[in-house]
């Protein structure tokens, strides 16, 4: 039996922003255990071991605000009032101005000190005072520097001026926008080298733009691992700030073209046994196809650059400053030490040991940079192709909710991502054990005094080169699922985060890039939350099987306006795979089911009749349609919303049956391993898509047919 939390450690808890209950996906309230609770404070550094430590805790979180002359960042919304707290030593006097940013024009604005009085407050021996200063309204967007000067204090302090409100573009705003949603891996041409790339992107962007999308929606394509084995999912990279070179097409890159017979023909020879993939229908092997493809760019990066590649070359990487070199320098120490334990010395990256390694591994370094290049002007190029192929938006890029455990996000960025925890989901009907991705969260504490600038770096590369962005669990910047080291995901607790904060600096880097934000707000979600992303302009996610009214579909005209419908998601099977009820056969050949398989047998099929019926009572089909027709009746169906974006999986397009991903497995079900096929199994290639038949047909139904 679980032990009840106590109320001081409940207190605890919540100073720390750590929910001691949570309504489920049922509507029951659930209490966190007093286990849990440790766990997690633990895993944000608190002891909370023996109740004395716990008043001991408490004690030092009530002090911990006013030890500092300013708090580590201010986040600030435009038009919005804000007053900053200011701690000096009793009696002594401080000024306070802002330093504006040298985007924004620079210069100095003066606060003024607001007359407010507060009781002064020992701490640490000291009597200290609380002066508060007025943050003016009309400042500008932007990342800024408060400065605070007197006896007593001399401090900086990062502020950031968000905007309210993002608004749509207007050939958006104005005229719904359909596209499509694939896993980029899994769609491949006779050029690719046995997984979809960024040149396989580019020709797929140019081919639904000229059959009416305005965007292609795409997995996450962050960096995984630089050697084999390679994690298959996309939704767990070793950093989300740099883009996985494995997408690179070697063919493209401009140095291919200076190769000397000898060395083509190595490239050649490294890509024909990577090439020979991209006509088996099985699980794809991304091991095979990086072992490849990285042999062939070792031959392509000894390309000696002309000075103009040079140049661009090194503009690119002070761009991208000291995140960049760090990342090629984990990358090259994880070839260094591939099969090996890293000794401790080389765990710590501002050790004498790794600055001795980066010294030998210098060319290693340098490799892994040029890679983080090449693939952005890939990525660059595909979104340029997409533009010009008509499309409004172009690229959809999709953001994952964390990092590897043991990537190099982990090892670069320190107490910022927390230790001892990781983040899941509470079980809900579709995942009744709950879930453990394996991921470690952001410290909350730790992410405000780094200012956010981890989050502002990782922001802006995925926003770069994109037209739109989805969030993947959007919820991720107002609370995350923590699940202490050694316990089961069920026995886990919510912890919040400064939300204006974490979607302030989103909306910042959005509005600077010029993208539209989509966040992925399905599962057990608070509705003010839905309410508050809304009103600051950032999209929903709607999905046809998940949008119920007392057992039936919601009506179209009832659905949100500010969202990105669909009638399925990567996590579900193909809609005709799920018609099929694969959903549940799949959960019970792998033991994942908490219930009786009749039990979920039985919903299943009344979850799809109830969509049948309604398909059927709104003229969308008749009694006995087919597969096909069922499909492409529920487009038309959410065709009829308000939505302004609508996503058509290409798997529901052309026939595919398989899940991509089955949550809640690891080695048990191919996650993330399919490549695209129709309902036949037959392999669906990039040449093809224009003449096949289901997705001519359903795409004739998004124009309006």
């Amino acid at each position: 039996m679980t032990a009840q939390p106590s109320e001081t450690l409940v207190r605890l808890a919540h100073e720390y922003s750590i929910s001691h209950e949570h309504v489920n996906h049922a509507g029951q309230r659930v209490h966190v255990s007093s286990e849990t609770l440790v766990g997690v404070l633990a895993a944000l550094g608190v002891d909370a071991s023996t109740p004395e430590k716990v008043d001991r805790a408490l004690a030092l979180r009530t002090d911990e605000r006013w030890r500092h002359t300013l708090p580590p960042v201010v986040v600030l919304t435009a038009g919005k009032t804000a007053r900053l707290p200011v701690h000096v030593t009793h009696g002594d006097p401080v000024i306070c101005w802002v330093d504006l940013e040298d985007e924004t024009g620079g210069g100095r604005v003066d606060l003024i000190q607001a007359d407010v009085a507060t009781k002064p407050r020992k701490v640490d021996g000291r009597l200290v005072a609380r002066a508060s200063f007025d943050l003016p309204t009309d400042l500008p967007l932007g990342w800024h520097e408060i400065r605070a000067t007197g006896p007593s204090a001399q401090a900086r302090a990062t502020l950031v001026v968000v905007p309210h409100h993002l608004d749509l573009p207007e050939t958006v705003a104005d005229t719904r926008a359909w596209g499509l949603m694939t896993q980029l891996y899994s769609v491949r041409s006779g050029r690719s080298w046995g997984l979809g790339d960024f040149s396989d992107l580019a020709d797929l962007t140019e081919k639904a733009g000229r059959m009416g999308a305005d965007f292609v929606l795409i997995n996450p394509v962050h960096a995984a691992e630089p050697v084999v084995p390679v994690t298959p999912s996309p939704y767990l990279p070793v950093t989300r700030r740099f883009v996985n070179p494995m997408y690179i097409r070697v063919e493209d890159i401009r140095e291919t073209a200076y190769l000397t017979s000898a060395d083509l023909a190595l490239v050649e020879w490294a890509g024909e046994p990577a090439k020979a993939l991209n006509t088996d229908s099985g699980p794809l092997d991304r091991d095979a196809v990086w072992t490849a493809k990285r042999a062939a760019l070792d031959v392509v990066f000894g390309v000696k650059r002309s000075a103009a590649r040079q140049a661009e070359f090194d503009r690119y990487v002070a761009d991208e400053g000291q995140g960049l070199s760090t990342f090629a320098l984990w990358c090259a120490l994880a070839e260094h030490f591939d099969g090996s334990d890293w000794p401790e010395q080389a765990r710590d990256p501002s050790s004498p040991a790794v600055a001795e390694l980066r010294g030998q591994l210098a060319e290693r370094v340098e490799f892994y940079t040029w890679l983080q290049w090449i693939a952005d002007e890939q990525l660059a190029a595909a979104q340029k192709t997409a533009v010009d192929a008509g499309m409004v938006l172009g690229i959809m890029h999709d953001l994952a909710v964390g990092v590897h455990i043991d990537g190099a996000d982990v090892w670069s960025l320190g107490s910022v991502l927390a230790s001892g925890a990781t983040v899941g989901a509470p079980p809900d009907m579709y995942n009744q054990q709950g879930q453990d991705w394996s991921q470690p969260p952001w410290h909350p504490d730790e992410l405000a005094r780094a200012s956010y600038r981890p989050y502002r770096d990782m922001l802006r590369t995925v926003l770069r080169h994109a037209g739109a962005v989805r969030l993947d669990h959007v919820l991720g910047l107002f609370r995350l699922w923590w699940i202490p080291s050694g316990h089961k995901p069920a026995d886990g607790a919510y912890v919040r985060y400064d939300h204006d904060a974490m979607v302030g600096i989103l909306m910042l880097e959005a509005q600077r890039a010029g993208v539209v934000l989509i966040g992925e707000d399905l599962g057990t979600v608070e509705g003010w939350v839905v309410e508050y992303l809304a009103d600051r302009g950032i999209l929903g996610t709607g999905v046809l099987w998940f949008e119920n009214d007392q057992g039936r579909p919601r009506p179209p005209e009832q659905w949100r306006r500010l969202q990105l419908a669909s009638v399925t998601t990567h996590d579900l099977p193909p809609t005709a795979g799920y018609l099929a009820g694969e959903h549940v056969a799949l959960r019970e050949r792998l033991g994942l089911l908490t219930e009786s398989a009749s039990v979920v047998r039985a919903r299943a099929a009344a979850e799809r009749d109830a969509v049948l019926r309604t398909l059927q009572q709104r003229g969308l089909i008749s009694e006995g349609a087919s597969e096909r027709a069922i499909v492409e009746a529920m487009h038309r169906y959410i065709l009829d919303t308000p939505s302004v974006l609508i996503g058509v999986s290409l798997a529901d397009a052309v026939g595919e049956r398989r899940a991509q991903n089955q949550p809640g497995t690891d080695g048990e079900y191919p996650n993330w391993k399919v490549p695209l096929a129709d309902s036949s199994g037959a392999l669906v290639p990039i040449e093809d898509l224009l003449s096949n038949p289901r997705l001519i047909s359903l795409t004739h139904v998004m124009n309006g047919g």
